[in-house]
């Protein structure tokens, strides 16, 4: 990029952060919202006791004493495939899965897996004992330290605040510049394609940038979340799932004419990712297809790998999958809103 077209580049950008820090109630918004959610789930969920109790059922085990646990009410049974087993125990050490069974490969004896530490668990053995003699049964322990609701919803909240900054942000400006004729004042001018929609790109990641961290440090300090990884991991997460919301946003506004249309498509993508990436909810024991559709929203692989990051001290190795899926969706987005833009 040469000198001039730098030039330009930086002042578009220039303009559309003194816009951005003009509008108080937007600006004001996008700090008070997921500061307010936070500080109320944490509130509402603080309690040490819960009413449910969950299983990890793995391979399906036949046992008479597991029989008989899965016909007893109040208690959710999750499926697992006989090799995700390890999965399973991290769970369990982290207070998210009371109890693990699991039979072994002769069929004879019933295996169980325990947090001494989790309450829930303790009363689920001594209820899976109640019906069966220990004789068939194994008993094995882990340990961990307990992963609150809130140390696993925060994930979900900065990704969910992250998508809707990113996508309104983006996609619903470029739309009312393109109504209120600003783009075809743009067009008339020496300023490319490129160089407007990377300018809005930038601007619109270093907010969500600074916000997000922002307001992470804020809660953190009060809060105090779980956090068994490291934070520049955590940082390029939101770093590329920016990016990618960002990018998919363009794509929208591409050519768009009306804000009332954008923002119903804006909504038509936003409440599905809300639903479906794992915000406010595990889809654990959800069907399989539903686990699958849900890997197609980009949300999905921001909040896996930064909850994967924060709760299981997960690498930027082990969350590489999800990483480059964002990086491949953000180049996918960008190069299909340049190709389409229409100044309009």
């Amino acid at each position: 990029m040469s000198w001039v077209r730098l030039k330009r580049f930086f002042s578009v950008f220039h303009a559309r952060n003194l816009e951005f820090m003009r509008d108080r109630g937007t600006m004001a918004w996008n700090f008070l919202f997921p500061v307010l959610t936070v500080g109320v789930f944490s509130f509402a969920f603080s309690g040490k006791s819960q009413d449910l109790f969950k299983v990890a059922w793995v391979g399906a085990p036949t046992h008479p004493a597991a029989l008989r646990l899965h016909e007893t009410q109040h208690v959710q049974f999750v499926d697992v495939p006989a090799q995700e087993l390890a999965g399973a125990l991290a769970r369990v050490r982290r207070h998210q899965v009371d109890l693990v069974l699991s039979q072994s490969e002769s069929g004879g004896v019933l295996q169980y897996w325990v947090n001494d530490s989790n309450p829930k668990g303790y009363l689920l053995e001594r209820l899976l004992l109640a019906v069966e003699s220990t004789s068939s049964v194994q008993r094995q322990t882990v340990s961990g330290r307990e992963i609150r609701y809130v140390d696993w919803l925060i994930s979900g909240l900065l990704g969910m605040n992250m998508m809707f900054s990113a996508l309104f942000g983006v996609g619903y400006v470029i739309v009312r510049y393109r109504k209120n004729g600003v783009l075809r004042r743009f067009k008339v001018t020496p300023l490319g394609a490129f160089e407007f929609l990377s300018a809005q790109v930038v601007s619109r990641l270093w907010l969500i940038l600074i916000t997000s961290t922002m307001v992470f440090a804020g809660t953190n300090a009060v809060i105090h979340f779980h956090m068994e990884g490291s934070y520049f991991d955590l940082f390029l997460v939101l770093l590329l799932g920016s990016l990618c919301m960002i990018s998919l946003g363009m794509v929208v506004a591409s050519r768009i004419k009306s804000e009332e249309l954008a923002s119903g498509i804006l909504n038509l993508l936003t409440w599905p990712m809300m639903f479906l990436s794992g915000v406010w909810f595990s889809l654990d024991g959800a069907p399989r297809w539903l686990q699958s559709l849900a890997q197609l929203f980009p949300l999905t692989h921001v909040i896996e790998s930064a909850r994967a990051i924060m709760t299981e001290g997960a690498t930027l190795a082990q969350v590489g999958p999800n990483l480059g899926v964002l990086f491949g969706l953000s180049v996918v987005f960008m190069a299909v809103g340049t190709a389409i833009f229409r100044w309009e």
